[in-house]
């Protein structure tokens, strides 16, 4: 065996990561440190040092590399199919994780427990999506659907889709929630308005009530209720 690929430059590294991880959590860790030390769960036997930093760099941060697609991680040198599943399945399992605590046996609790789920769920996402959250009279929920991926234009037919799935659940009231990849934290356009006062209407006159309209970036929310516009 050649020198340089002696394993013992980077097996002490790592037995000293997991040991600060174990001893002060994550806060001990740098984020390409907190990224290296998982990315040794994916492939044992290398250095993770060069890749964890190459994902950062691509990506943006620790929140672009988990909100990033496999075929998107596979692009960077050093990252396989396996790590690439590995770094997706962690993002899905966080979501998991907040949904369950915020949805405490399926319940909205609070307004706040609505936007820490959707911004871990939705915060990170590079294009526009619109769900719906669908309630019993007991405020505990009945499904989350995505009505529409792209961008909100209320020309698409939301309504329908809307009031089919609450329908279809038997929800009495619902909270919508899209999110601005951008950042933006009011209204993008008159058309977000329209289409919550439109959505409003028609899902009060079927006995349907609205909660309210969140919008969700990465860094915070915006609520159309708290704003006057429902």
């Amino acid at each position: 065996m050649k020198p340089s690929d002696s394993p013992a430059h980077y097996l002490g590294h790592r037995s000293r990561l997991q040991k600060r991880f174990v001893e002060n959590g994550i806060k001990g860790l740098q984020d390409y440190e907190v990224l290296e030390l998982l990315l040794t769960y994916g492939v044992a036997q290398k250095d993770r040092k060069p890749v964890a930093k190459a994902l950062l760099k691509r990506f943006k941060g620790i929140s672009g590399v988990f909100g990033a697609e496999i075929h998107e991680l596979e692009e960077i040198d050093g990252v396989g199919r396996k790590t690439a599943i590995l770094i997706n399945l962690m993002q899905s399992l966080m979501e998991l994780c907040v949904k369950e605590r915020s949805f405490h046996k399926v319940k909205i609790s609070s307004p706040e427990a609505v936007v820490e789920y959707c911004r871990v769920s939705m915060g990170w996402l590079r294009d526009e999506q619109f769900r719906v959250i669908y309630l019993n009279s007991q405020n505990e929920v009945l499904s989350e659907e995505v009505i529409q991926e792209g961008t909100v234009d209320q020309a698409v037919v939301y309504p329908r889709k809307v009031l089919e799935y609450a329908l279809k659940h038997k929800a009495v009231s619902i909270i919508l929630v899209h999110n601005h990849p951008g950042g933006l934290l009011k209204p993008s356009s008159r058309s977000d308005i329209e289409l919550t006062k439109r959505l409003k209407n028609i899902s009060e006159e079927m006995g349907v009530r609205v909660h309210d309209h969140f919008i969700i970036t990465r860094d915070g929310h915006y609520s159309f209720y708290e704003n006057g516009l429902l």
